[in-house]
């Protein structure tokens, strides 16, 4: 509860660049900050722990700095002095809804934001009013830049088709233009600075990856960068190239070189000016009103050329006066890094080549005047010149600085209040369940004073967003820390005390399956002589008895080898020494082990006719397991799905599709003594689904879409029943996160399905303490039951080669 000054340097949310790049502004832990690129101080500018700012901004003049503060209870429009030398001015109120990043207009009389619903807004600050110009139907919109002049406004609305589609608004007439189809997902608009162009990324390459496993394709690296002439008068940015002879007449010089129309402009007389009269003032010319650059809508999408790079995925996009700035994204994958490492990359107008400019990053943004960029690695921040040299010379920005003065009881009030408006925006029935948001906000609000630690509000924020009665409502983390574990030096597998020996020995050995680290076990690893039963006489030349435990003498002992002393009986004669490289959890193995019990029980009893996959999740651990075990068993006469304990995820939709394919043909190879199908990867026989009371989530939904496919019985005890998606909308402003109950699963016909309830097997199956201890499976083994009375009634084999037709029979 003490107050304190604390370090924001793990908790930057946003960063920009002052428009010449010689500052950078740092969002972190609610505060804004300006700091040096090398020398001066990092400023603070609105220091305050009862205010979540976010989203700065800094004005084309250098003067200001426009940033989103929730200071008076909601998100507002704000300005402060970039010198931090005046107070912060509320630009809007009455919003109430989360807001996002403010844009300002080039000539410093606009600034455009959106907020939660899509709704994007225009502010003239002159006026200080604020019009709604758009709504994204499809909810959050943050894709918006002003042209040059100030006077139009490119940015992206969602189309039903799930594509999203570029549009203009002008400040003369106000008026919306849409400018790309909506048959081509496009994005990322940015004018070109003479006002000549919007260039912007669409997918328009359909060249897609295909899988090692099956004859499918992903779609993938399909980016193009696109030119939009705003005029019809405005030429080709990329005409074709040519080398051609330069023609000179007899007796005339070749056109003058860039040093010689200085030379020539040196020697021109200077033009005289007009001197006034004395006593005659000068007539003050009225004023004209500014005149914006002119676009002509009718026939502009037609007028796009592509900017010769090849397809891949791209980003980011910023025009300079010599360069197209953008981000290069690798292709992504389920459970590891993208590759090739994210990229910013400069694309050069005068000679059309692309320079790497820096790779692995996290983000970057351009200054207005496009001559510098800041890149973000982690917490590695960099500034570079906006030219192919600048790679070899950044500068790293430092964020020692970045120091907020903290009061806890402020910052917990204030991630009250904000959990409060983020259940209120997002939570996906607006009308709450039926409860009175406000007064629950009242109830609880009314503890606050009371929290002492941040664990404490937590529990309060848990118990008031637990009122609404939906799953995930999810409170996590903040400003508190949590001591790290120590590692053991764990060597997969178990360990039982012999009491009559006094010592310990090796009960059971994890086998593994060392082509994959995931799932590596340390004493199966060749060279490595270590067999159950041995006894384990000393870890490290440590003697190991029976008044010790062995994970005593593993401890902190990850990341190097371990030596164990081994013998097959209790005696120290004949003793051998193993060294093996340990792991720090043996999680993974012992669920490996369990999945492989269960595959081979499946196997035993129906005599190799029937497979089994277990899927562990909805996530990378889930579709890493359904594409190891699914393909590999697509020739079998039946299949059980098991999804117990399926922790969820997103992905079931994805097995779905494969799991409901139908065979609508054959194929046979002269070569081949196998029965092709058509689809290839298609399979051909009846189902099962075993679900229990901890498949959640996507768990959930899988089973229930299982049945809805008409894919079999679902056999087990009445899932968990929480199937509305969560997202956190950013963090909030120590670090934590909240999760919101976003997006509701619902039925064909349009109602809302298996939320607190679940899904009811077709089969009830209690697999009970006794049969588990004893070490039997009912579901399971109701399942196979279950598999091979449908393989009875209704055998699905393929068939096998036909006759050879006979075309031309003989005589």
């Amino acid at each position: 509860m003490r107050p304190a000054q604390v370090s924001a340097a793990e908790q930057i949310e946003d960063v920009s660049l002052s428009p010449k790049g010689e500052r950078a502004l740092f969002v972190a832990r609610g505060d804004i900050f300006t700091a040096p690129i090398e020398k001066g101080p990092t400023r603070n500018l609105t220091d305050s722990s009862n205010a979540h700012d976010k989203w700065g901004r800094w004005s084309p003049d250098g003067t200001k700095i426009a940033f989103i503060s929730d200071l008076d209870g909601e998100d507002e429009v704000y300005l402060i002095d970039q010198d931090g030398s005046g107070k912060p001015q509320e630009l809007t109120h009455g919003l109430h809804a989360m807001l996002y990043a403010p844009e300002w207009a080039p000539d410093g009389k606009r600034l455009a934001f959106s907020d939660k619903d899509g709704k994007l807004y225009v502010l003239t600050l002159a006026e200080n009013k604020v019009v709604q110009i758009a709504k994204n139907n499809g909810g959050n919109l943050s894709d918006y830049t002003w042209s040059q002049d100030g006077g139009h406004l490119a940015f992206t609305l969602s189309n039903r088709n799930g594509f999203s589609s570029i549009y203009i608004w002008s400040v003369t007439g106000a008026e919306v233009h849409r400018v790309t189809s909506d048959l081509f997902n496009a994005g990322d608009p940015s004018w070109d600075p003479d006002g000549n162009y919007l260039y912007y990324v669409a997918t328009h390459d359909f060249q897609p990856a295909l899988s090692q496993i099956e004859f499918n394709y992903a779609s993938d690296r399909g980016d193009g960068i696109f030119a939009l002439a705003l005029r019809k008068d405005v030429k080709n940015p990329f005409p074709p190239e040519s080398d051609e002879v330069t023609i000179t007449k007899d007796g005339e010089r070749p056109a003058a070189t860039d040093s010689a129309k200085s030379e020539d402009k040196k020697s021109e007389k200077p033009e005289k000016k007009e001197e006034k009269k004395p006593g005659k003032k000068a007539e003050k010319k009225a004023e004209k009103p500014k005149e914006y650059l002119h676009i002509d809508y009718d026939g502009l999408a037609d007028r796009v050329t592509r900017v010769p790079i090849q397809g891949d995925n791209y980003h980011g996009l910023a025009v300079s006066k010599e360069y197209l700035i953008y981000g290069r994204a690798g292709t992504p994958f389920y459970g590891r890094d993208g590759y090739p490492p994210a990229a910013l990359v400069l694309f050069s107008f005068k000679d059309r080549k692309e320079t790497t400019l820096a790779e692995g990053l996290r983000g970057f943004t351009v200054s207005d005047d496009g001559k510098k960029v800041l890149t973000r690695a982690e917490h590695d921040f960099k500034l570079y010149d906006v030219k192919p040299e600048g790679k070899a010379s950044p500068k790293t920005i430092s964020t020692a600085n970045l120091l907020v003065d903290r009061v806890p009881q402020q910052e917990w009030a204030e991630i009250f209040n904000e959990v409060w408006r983020r259940y209120r925006d997002f939570y996906y029935a607006p009308n709450m369940h039926g409860y009175d948001w406000d007064a629950l906000r009242k109830q609880y609000a009314a503890l606050v004073p009371f929290v002492a630690h941040r664990s404490d509000l937590n529990y309060v924020l848990g118990e008031m967003v637990s009122e609404l009665s939906t799953s995930q409502s999810y409170i996590e983390g903040g400003d508190y820390e949590m001591p790290k574990r120590p590692q053991d030096a764990l060597p997969g597998a178990t360990f039982e005390l012999d009491h009559a020996a006094g010592r310990y020995r090796i009960a059971k050995i994890y086998r593994g399956q060392n082509e994959e680290e995931l799932y590596r076990s340390p004493l199966t690893e060749v060279g490595v002589d270590a067999r159950e039963g041995d006894y384990v006489l000393a870890i490290d030349g440590e003697d190991l008895a029976a008044d010790k435990n062995p994970y005593q003498l593993l401890r902190n002992k990850a990341n190097r080898l371990v030596q164990l002393t081994l013998n097959s009986n209790p005696s120290s004669d004949g003793a051998r020494h193993v060294s093996y490289r340990p792991i720090t959890t043996e999680r993974n193995l012992i669920y490996l082990d369990w999945v492989a019990h269960n595959r081979e029980a499946v196997s035993k009893a129906t005599n190799r006719r029937v497979g089994y996959i277990h899927i562990p999740d909805m996530g990378a651990n889930g579709i890493r397991e359904f594409i190891k075990f699914y393909y590999p068993q697509i020739r079998k006469e039946a299949l059980i799905v098991d999804v117990r304990g399926n922790g969820g995820g997103n992905i079931s939709q994805m097995l779905i599709e494969r799991l409901r394919r139908q065979l609508l043909g054959t194929d046979f190879d002269r070569v081949s003594d196998y029965t092709g199908t058509y689809p290839n990867a298609v399979f051909y026989g009846p189902k099962v689904c075993l679900l229990n009371e901890t498949s959640a989530s996507d768990g959930d939904i899988f089973p229930y879409m299982f049945r809805q496919a008409g894919l079999g019985p679902l056999i087990g005890k009445r899932t968990w029943g929480g199937v509305v998606g969560i997202t956190g909308r950013g963090p909030l402003l120590d670090g934590g996160t909240v999760f919101v109950p976003e997006f509701a699963t619902a039925s064909a016909d349009g109602k809302y399905v298996i939320e607190g309830h679940g899904v009811d097997p077709d089969i009830d199956v209690e697999n009970e303490p006794a049969s588990v201890i004893a070490g039997r499976d009912p579901q399971l083994e109701r399942g196979i039951a279950e598999v091979m009375k449908a393989l009875e009634a209704n055998p699905k084999k393929l068939p096998p080669r036909p006759p050879d037709p006979v075309d031309h029979p003989r005589p």
